[in-house]
C-alpha cells in the first residue's frame, strides 16, 4: 500500500514538471445554473466561449449532476481496479471490436514521443444492439459495452453517470454554438449518436525521480469536441498556458474540469483552443479520475463554422470526418491497435 504521507518518499521532477500554482481564479470558474433554466442564456455562453477563447478549460459549477453520483462512480471505480489483474484482464479492451473494456498500466501513450502513461483505465461509450444499423454495417467503434462480472452495481451506475454527462455535454455544445454566432441547435444533428465515451481512470503514486518519459499522462490534446472531468481530492493536473508555462488545475469541491478537444479546435479555426494537458501523481497517494470525452457522430463532417473563417482568416485545417479523426488517434495511442493497421494522426 501507497505512503499516505506525501512528505516521505516524495519524489523529485526533472526541470518542467512541477506546475506553477496559481489562484484557481486564473481558470474560470462558470456557474451553469443560467444555462439550466435557459439552454441558450447568452450571457453564460458568452462567459463559456471566453474562456473556451483564452484558456481552453474551464471550471463549471451548478452543473446539474447528482453529487452522491459522482461519489458512487468514484467508489465504483476504485473496488474495480482493486479487483485481480486476472479478473480485469478478461475484460481487456482489445477483446471488444469496438474499444471498450480495461487497459492496463504502459497500455495507452497519449504522447507518442514520450513512453507509454503510468495508468490503468475503464472504458464504456454508447451501448448499442445487434440490430442497430451502424453496428449492422460494421461501422468502427459501434457495439455493446462489457462489464466486470464481480461488481454488479457498475454498470447500472455508469450507465446513469453516462446519460447525465452526454445531457450535460449537449447543454455545453449549446452554449458553445451560441458562443460562435450559430443556432443553438447548430450541433444537434452532429452529436445525436456521438463517438462518447466515459473513462475511468487510476493513476499510482509516482515514486523517485520524474522524468518527463514517466508521467502519469503525457502532454496531449483531447479527440473530440470536449471533455468534462470529475477529479478526486488529490491533483495532478496540469494545463500549458499561452506563454509556455505550466499551470496546476486543481481540483474544486462540486465542480468538474471541462476542456476542448481537437474537433471543436478545427471547427472553430482555432477560436476555442485545444489546451495541451498532463497528469503528475507526486501526492503520494493513489490518483482516481473520471473523464468523458464528448466525440461527434462518426460521419459528422468536422469543417471549418461559416462563422470561423474569412478572407483574412481562411480556414486552417481540411475536413474531416469524426470517426476518421477518432479511430486516427486511437491507432496513434494504444498499443493493442499496434497489430492492426493505423493511420498517423491528423492533428
Amino acid at each position: 500500500m501507497a505512503d499516505l504521507n506525501p512528505a516521505l518518499n516524495a519524489p523529485s521532477l526533472a526541470a518542467g514538471l512541477a506546475g506553477r500554482r496559481i489562484p484557481f481564479e486564473a481558470v474560470p470558474v462558470i456557474d451553469l445554473a443560467p444555462l439550466l433554466a435557459d439552454p441558450a442564456h447568452g450571457a453564460t455562453a458568452a462567459a463559456i466561449g471566453e474562456a473556451c477563447r483564452t484558456v481552453g478549460f474551464l471550471y463549471v459549477r451548478n452543473h446539474g449532476v447528482p453529487q452522491e453520483l459522482v461519489d458512487t462512480v468514484f467508489a465504483l471505480g476504485r473496488r474495480f481496479f482493486d479487483e485481480p489483474l486476472d479478473a480485469k484482464m478478461a475484460i481487456h479492451i482489445a477483446r471488444s471490436p469496438h474499444h471498450r473494456g480495461y487497459f492496463p498500466m504502459f497500455e495507452e501513450n497519449t504522447d507518442p514521443t514520450l513512453t507509454a502513461d503510468l495508468k490503468e483505465g475503464f472504458d464504456m461509450a454508447l451501448d448499442l444492439p445487434p440490430d442497430d444499423p451502424h453496428v449492422k454495417a460494421g461501422v468502427p467503434l459501434h457495439g455493446p459495452n462489457v462489464w466486470p462480472e464481480a461488481l454488479p452495481d457498475f454498470r447500472p451506475t455508469l450507465e446513469r453517470y453516462y446519460g447525465e454527462m452526454r445531457q450535460l455535454a449537449e447543454r455545453l455544445m449549446r452554449a458553445f454554438a451560441v458562443a460562435l454566432d450559430l443556432s443553438p441547435d447548430f450541433f444537434a444533428d452532429k452529436i445525436d449518436k456521438p463517438l462518447a465515451q466515459l473513462r475511468l481512470l487510476h493513476y499510482p503514486p509516482q515514486q523517485g525521480h520524474v522524468e518527463e518519459k514517466t508521467l502519469g499522462c503525457g502532454a496531449h490534446t483531447d479527440y473530440g469536441c470536449l471533455t468534462i472531468l470529475a477529479q478526486d481530492e488529490v491533483g495532478g493536473l496540469q494545463l500549458q498556458n499561452s506563454a509556455g508555462e505550466w499551470i496546476a488545475a486543481p481540483p474544486i469541491p462540486g465542480t468538474f474540469v471541462v476542456n476542448i478537444g481537437d474537433q471543436m479546435a478545427r471547427w472553430s479555426n482555432d477560436a476555442f483552443a485545444a489546451t495541451l494537458h498532463r497528469v503528475i501523481n507526486t501526492s503520494g497517494r493513489e490518483r482516481y479520475s473520471v473523464p468523458f470525452f464528448f466525440d461527434p457522430n462518426f460521419d459528422a463532417l468536422v469543417e471549418c463554422l461559416p462563422s470561423c473563417h474569412s478572407a483574412e482568416q481562411p480556414p486552417l485545417y481540411p475536413p474531416i470526418r469524426a470517426g476518421e479523426h477518432l479511430l486516427n488517434r486511437f491507432n496513434a495511442t494504444f498499443a493493442y491497435r499496434k497489430t492492426t493497421e493505423s493511420d498517423t494522426p491528423d492533428h
